[in-house]
C-alpha cells in the first residue's frame, strides 16, 4: 500500500520552491497568467491531460488506470489568485510585484494540487475512475468557480465528489479543522442611493435631507439581526460606507449607502434582503424621500456534506493520526467560492492547519505579515492524495 506522506515528503524541497516562485510573483482575480502558464507547463511535464476554463484557470484529468468497474470521479480543487495587498514581510520570497500579494495563501493551495496531481498520476495503476484536478482564478473576486461550472468542469466525466482546503493561520501546523454542515456564510453586497430635495442649510425646511433618510436607514438596519433574525442564527448586516455632500453649508440631493449581508441559511438571506430593502425604500418614503437598493447574489453558503467529511476525516487520520484532526467548532462568517462546487455536489472543504508561533506565520491572513509554515504543504498533498485515493478504492 502506498504511504502518501512519505511520498508527499520526497517533494517537499519542490514543492516550497514552487510555492515560493509563486508567492514572489503574485497575480489577482483573472490575471493570473503566469501562474495559470506554470501549472500548464507542470501539468505537460507530468504528462496529464488539461484544457483551459474561465479565462485563466486549468481542469485537468488523471484516469486511472486499475482494471476494476469504478467509473466515480473525484475533484479536488484549488485557488490561485492574489490579493491587491503591499507585501511588508522581509524574506527571500517576498512579493515582486508591488501592491500585490499572495495574503491568503492560494500560493500554497495551487502547490499543494500540483504536488497531489504528480504523486496521483504516478499511482494511477492503484486505482480505477477518475481524478479531476481544479485550478480556480479570481476566488477573492467574483468567484472563479460560477464560470468553471457553466463550462462544463463538474461534466464528462461527471465529477461524484469535490474536495477542497484552505491554509489556516490560527490553527496548528500538523493539524487540520472540518466540520459538517454549515461552513462559510452567505454574502450579499448591497447599495442604497438615497434621493431628495438639496438646498441651504440654513433653510432645511425647504429641502429633503437624504443624510437625515440615510441616517435613520442605517440605524434601523440593525434591527434585522437584532431583533428579527434568530439569535441562534449567526448573521451580519454591515454598513461600510455612507457617502453624501459636498460642503458645510450645503444640503445635498443624495446620499450613498453601501455594505454587506452575511447569513448562514438559505432563509435568513432571503429574508434579510427582503427586510433591507422594506427599511430603506419605507423610511425614505415616509420621510418624503426615496430610495432605490441594488443586492448583489454574491457567494451562497458553503455547506458540506456528512457522509465526505467523514470520508475526510478517516483519509486524514491516516496522515496525521486521529488527535490532529479536529472539529471545527463554529462557522465563518467569511465567504468561500468553493460553495459553488458544494451545491452542485457532495463535497468536503476543510482547513489546513499552518500556524508556527517559532516560525511567525500566525498573522492574519488579508494582511501584510501572511505567511505560512511549508511544512503544512506536504502534508496538504498526502491529505489530499489519501482522500482521493480512498474514495476511488472504497467498496
Amino acid at each position: 500500500m502506498i504511504n502518501f506522506k512519505d511520498e508527499a515528503n520526497k517533494l517537499k524541497k519542490d514543492l516550497i520552491d514552487i510555492r515560493r516562485d509563486i508567492h514572489m510573483h503574485p497575480e489577482v482575480g483573472f490575471e493570473e497568467f503566469r501562474t495559470s502558464t506554470l501549472i500548464k507547463e507542470f501539468l505537460k511535464r507530468e504528462g496529464i491531460e488539461y484544457r483551459e476554463v474561465a479565462g485563466t484557470g486549468v481542469c485537468a484529468l488523471i484516469k486511472g488506470t486499475k482494471e476494476g468497474t469504478s467509473n466515480k470521479t473525484i475533484a479536488l480543487r484549488a485557488d490561485m489568485d492574489a490579493l491587491p495587498i503591499q507585501d511588508k514581510k522581509v524574506c527571500e520570497y517576498s512579493s515582486k510585484i508591488p501592491g500585490k500579494m499572495h495574503a491568503c495563501g492560494h500560493d500554497a493551495h495551487t502547490t499543494i494540487l500540483l504536488g497531489a496531481s504528480r504523486i496521483l498520476n504516478e499511482n494511477k495503476h492503484l486505482f480505477s475512475g477518475n481524478v479531476k484536478l481544479l485550478f480556480e482564478p479570481a476566488e477573492e473576486t467574483t468567484g472563479g468557480a460560477r464560470l468553471m461550472i457553466e463550462e462544463g468542469v463538474l461534466e464528462n466525466p461527471k465529477v461524484d465528489r469535490v474536495i477542497g482546503l484552505h491554509v489556516s493561520e490560527d490553527t496548528e501546523c500538523g493539524t487540520i479543522k472540518i466540520k459538517k454542515g454549515v461552513v462559510n456564510a452567505a454574502s450579499n453586497p448591497y447599495t442604497i442611493k438615497v434621493k431628495g430635495s438639496g438646498g441651504h442649510g440654513a433653510a432645511p425646511n425647504t429641502t429633503i435631507d437624504p443624510i437625515v433618510i440615510g441616517a435613520n436607514i442605517v440605524s434601523t438596519l440593525q434591527t434585522i439581526v437584532s431583533r428579527e433574525i434568530s439569535p441562534v442564527n449567526p448573521s451580519v448586516v454591515t454598513v461600510g460606507s455612507f457617502h453624501a455632500g459636498t460642503a458645510q453649508n450645503i444640503i445635498p440631493e443624495e446620499a450613498e449607502i453601501s455594505g454587506i449581508i452575511r447569513t448562514m441559511t438559505p432563509d435568513d438571506r432571503k429574508y434579510a434582503c427582503k427586510r433591507l430593502c422594506e427599511i430603506a425604500e419605507g423610511i425614505a418614503t415616509t420621510s418624503r424621500g426615496s430610495a432605490e437598493v441594488t443586492i448583489e447574489e454574491s457567494y451562497p453558503c458553503l455547506i458540506n456534506n456528512d457522509e465526505c467529511v467523514d470520508l475526510l476525516k478517516e483519509s486524514a487520520i491516516k496522515i496525521l493520526g486521529r488527535e490532529n484532526v479536529l472539529e471545527q467548532k463554529a462557522p465563518s462568517m467569511g465567504v468561500e467560492s468553493f460553495a459553488y462546487f458544494a451545491m452542485e455536489r457532495d463535497a468536503a472543504f476543510y482547513f489546513l492547519g499552518t500556524s508556527n508561533a517559532a516560525k511567525g506565520t500566525g498573522k492574519a491572513a488579508h494582511s501584510s505579515l501572511f505567511d505560512i509554515d511549508e511544512d503544512a504543504i506536504p502534508l496538504g498533498v498526502a491529505i489530499q492524495c489519501q482522500a482521493a485515493f480512498d474514495y476511488l478504492t472504497m467498496e
